[in-house]
């Protein structure tokens, strides 16, 4: 869908570019026949990409979303809370004719941040969910790549309540290898549960369990074993430039954090199906993976990114301390860290418009000097 898109756009502007006086004194109609060629050779190379089915009722208004805008940032969230600090912001402008598609359950909002094209949706909670939706995302619509926000627990003691972390990797830790009593070591990390007996430690027939690693399917590769997934190295370079950036530090007029809250860059992060809310697992997890933020969501997005070979990144903001100490107001803890992740999540989405364009320049002015060589000689 997306290479489908991006084929009929670019036809489109050089019919227009073919009958422009100005352009004719800048380039000869033979070059402009020959990348209209090129045009017509990729929407005859993309043939029926995944879409909606002609006879969906939603096609052609699907249709008309992918034709009057795009490609679109796709930002995802998960939670309610998350949301709704989205909506409140007031940074999201509904498109006027077609605000919105529901498919499967889920609502796709179309509209603008910061007068860039963008399409939210709300996930729902746990892996599949997440997954289910970014794949219809990705599927149904013109995307550039997901930027992920949301709330988070901390298992890191260095990180406080209300940063962002951007993590650099993110990792499925619930998926595991139940162990017979007494078997040997494996490669990656293992949760002994004797060594959690109350009140000595010692052997648990329960055994052990080792983190293992998932199967990455992609267009073109073969299946990858991998533990740690990746954000988009160059989305997560651009995304360095907010380190600065100031977060909220107050959840209301009468309390305050004792700190303001900071943006932390590349650290790792955990995903599981359990909201965790225990002390000794969150210290075994930074022990063990130096793993800092956990939540329900992240690895699933990333993943369904790397597969469709789609540029993703996560932003996260400490709602809790996943069993830590702190029990403090946590429905205003978890719309704080919603309000400060966001917040980076749409000056990141600002911040690679203007990256986009200034490469798209340096892009244009290359391709114009090249023509010009070509037509003097």
């Amino acid at each position: 869908m997306r290479k489908h898109c991006l084929a009929s756009k670019l036809f489109r502007s050089l019919r227009i570019l073919h009958f422009s006086p100005t352009f004719q004194d800048q380039m000869t109609a033979r070059r402009v026949v020959e990348l209209e060629l090129v045009a017509v050779g990729l929407l005859l190379m993309v043939q029926c990409c995944v879409q909606l089915r002609n006879t969906h009722p939603l096609h052609e208004i699907v249709d008309k979303v992918n034709e009057n805008g795009g490609p679109y940032i796709g930002l995802v969230m998960a939670y309610p809370t998350e949301e709704m600090a989205l909506q409140t912001s007031g940074v999201f402008v509904p498109n006027s004719q077609i605000p919105w598609v529901d498919l499967a359950g889920r609502r796709f909002n179309i509209g603008k941040i910061k007068n860039i094209d963008v399409i939210y949706v709300m996930t729902g909670e746990q892996t599949l969910n997440a997954g289910i939706t970014v794949q219809i995302l990705l599927d149904v619509f013109d995307i550039e790549g997901v930027v992920h926000y949301g709330t988070a627990g901390s298992s890191n003691d260095s990180l406080s309540l209300g940063d962002v972390s951007v993590m650099k990797y993110v990792a499925f830790t619930s998926s595991w290898k139940w162990k017979e009593f007494e078997s040997k070591k494996g490669k990656l990390p293992e949760l002994k549960f004797g060594a959690f007996n109350f009140p000595e430690r010692g052997e648990n027939l329960l055994a052990k369990v080792e983190f293992t690693p998932s199967q990455l399917l992609s267009t073109g590769k073969l299946m990858e074993e991998i533990f740690w997934l990746p954000v988009d190295s160059r989305w997560f370079n651009i995304s360095a430039q907010l380190q600065d950036f100031e977060l909220q530090q107050c959840i209301n007029d009468t309390y305050c954090l004792p700190e303001r809250p900071k943006v932390v860059f590349g650290l790792l992060g955990s995903t599981a199906d359990i909201y965790l809310d225990n002390a000794a697992y969150r210290e075994f997890l930074f022990r063990e993976l130096n793993v800092s933020t956990v939540d329900e969501e992240s690895a699933s997005i990333v993943m369904t990114c790397l597969s469709n070979g789609v540029p993703s990144i996560v932003f996260r903001g400490i709602s809790d301390l996943a069993g830590g100490e702190e029990k403090l107001l946590s429905s205003s803890l978890s719309s704080l860290a919603s309000i400060n992740a966001l917040s980076v999540a749409v000056e990141f989405i600002a911040l690679l418009d203007k990256e986009n364009r200034l490469h798209d320049h340096q892009k244009q002015v290359k391709s114009f000097s090249f023509y010009t060589q070509h037509l003097s000689t």
